[in-house]
This record gives C-alpha cells, sequence and structure tokens, in this order.
C-alpha cells in the first residue's frame, strides 16, 4: 500500500518581519504550514516573531536585512535559496513613513531619500531577486505581493515621500505583473488602510485631516490584514489579485476630506 503523499512546504519571504503587519502575515503563513524567511534590520525582532510562531522545526529562518542594500538583498535570497531550495512568494511589506507631519518645504533631502530607498528601491531590488529565482527554480514560478497603502490612491497631508512611493508601488506592481507573465509568476498589490500596528497608534488619539483638524480614526485588526495577504498568497498561480483594499470600515478615505 503505497503511503499517502503530502504536499511539499510551500516557501515565502516576508521583509519588515519584525514587527506590525510584516510579523502578523508571517504568523499567518507560519500558521498555515509555510516556511517563512524572516527578513528585517533587527535581528532580535525577526527573533521574537519566530518565537511567537507555533511551527515546526525549521519552518522559519531570520536574516538581518536592509532592504536598501543590494548586498544584503543579495545575501537574503541567497541565504533562502540554500535553506529551502525554492521560492514561492516574496511579500514586500518593509517600508518607513518618514518623518511625519513635516512639510513639503522643510522636508530635508536626505529624509526623502530614506524614504524612497527603504520603500521603493528596496521593493524593487527585493522582486527583482525574486523574479530571478522564481524564473530559474523548477517548477517554475512564483507569486509577489507588494503592500503599497492607501496612500497609492490618495495622500494624507504632509506625506509627500510616502506618497509619491507608493504612487511608484503601484507602477511597479504592474510592471512586474505584466514581465512575470511568461515566468509564471503572478505580481499583485494590497493597499492597507489603518491597521492596528505601532505605526497607525497616533490615528486613535487623532491625526491631521484634509480640512486641517485633528480626529481619530477607527482601525482594523491587523489579522485581519493578514488573512487577506494569505489567500491571495495560496491561489493558483493561474489566478491573482492584482489590486485589493483593506481597510478599517469607517476611516476617512471614501468621500470628501
Amino acid at each position: 500500500m503505497n503511503a499517502e503523499r503530502t504536499a511539499p512546504t510551500k516557501t515565502a519571504v516576508v521583509t519588515g518581519a519584525g514587527s506590525g503587519i510584516g510579523r502578523s502575515v508571517a504568523l499567518e503563513l507560519l500558521a498555515a504550514g509555510w516556511s517563512v524567511a524572516l527578513a528585517g534590520r533587527r535581528v532580535e525582532t525577526l527573533e521574537e516573531t519566530a518565537a511567537r510562531a507555533a511551527a515546526k522545526d525549521g519552518a522559519t529562518l531570520c536574516v538581518r536585512t536592509d532592504v536598501a542594500l543590494p548586498e544584503d538583498v543579495a545575501a537574503l535570497f541567497t541565504a533562502v535559496r540554500e535553506r529551502f531550495g525554492r521560492l514561492d512568494l516574496l511579500f514586500n511589506n518593509a517600508g518607513t513613513f518618514g518623518p511625519g507631519g513635516v512639510p513639503v518645504e522643510d522636508l530635508p533631502y536626505d529624509a526623502w531619500r530614506h524614504v524612497v530607498d527603504t520603500n521603493l528601491n528596496g521593493a524593487f531590488l527585493c522582486a527583482q531577486a525574486a523574479f530571478r529565482q522564481m524564473k530559474e527554480q523548477e517548477p517554475r514560478g512564483g507569486r509577489i505581493i507588494n503592500n503599497g497603502s492607501i496612500s497609492a490612491h490618495a495622500p494624507r497631508p504632509h506625506s509627500v515621500a510616502y506618497t509619491a512611493t507608493k504612487h511608484a508601488l503601484t507602477g511597479l506592481t504592474k510592471s512586474l505583473s505584466l514581465d512575470g507573465r511568461p515566468y509564471r509568476i503572478a505580481v499583485g498589490q494590497i493597499d492597507i488602510g489603518n491597521a492596528a500596528t505601532d505605526m497607525t497608534e497616533r490615528m486613535q488619539s487623532g491625526i491631521l485631516q484634509a480640512n486641517g483638524e485633528l480626529a481619530a480614526e477607527p482601525v482594523m485588526d491587523v489579522a485581519d490584514v493578514a488573512r487577506t495577504v494569505r489567500h491571495m498568497a495560496e491561489l493558483p498561480l493561474d489566478a491573482n489579485v492584482q489590486f485589493a483594499t483593506v481597510l478599517a470600515t469607517n476611516m476617512p478615505y471614501v468621500g470628501r476630506g
């Protein structure tokens, strides 16, 4: 009698996995049986994410990575290939808002450059490395999900660097999606609004609105974001969620500001 065959474990890279949305997505994937490479700038927070996971031995790999540095990104994907052999998913999540509340005329160039290097250049470098691996592996293919943000559609006041990079990510998503077709690489984007993380704590106490007033905003459970990413990730490669928007139901997004 033949032993029952089990499906091979799928492997993901999650950037910015040491906190917030990245941590929540990594834990969701690990709970679903994925192997996950946790990437971020602080090894201790990556190890904390791994420690929270109810996952089988060897399912996590913590790699200190600054996504803005090509050499760090190359080392990350080399480590993934050596440890897991293949790559099925990149969740391109690492990002920074930059200095909040700074008018455009006062924004230092170094601050602008840091946001662009992290949010846009980092996403490109990781996607490029993932493309190379997914194209060459057997069976060929995989999926990339970019974390776009509500700011990919509409800005907040004093958010020029963050908003510009998130609009650029939409262009990156579309180009990657087109270029990935011959290689069974599916690329989509999730735009998230007011998930409850350390980054959004200030929204519950009051944040600047388009009309110049301060107002508290509702937030949603970050676990709802993680479940959405997992749904996108586990589709067969002949189906793709091109763009998904997940937001707190009552946040001031739809309608006039």
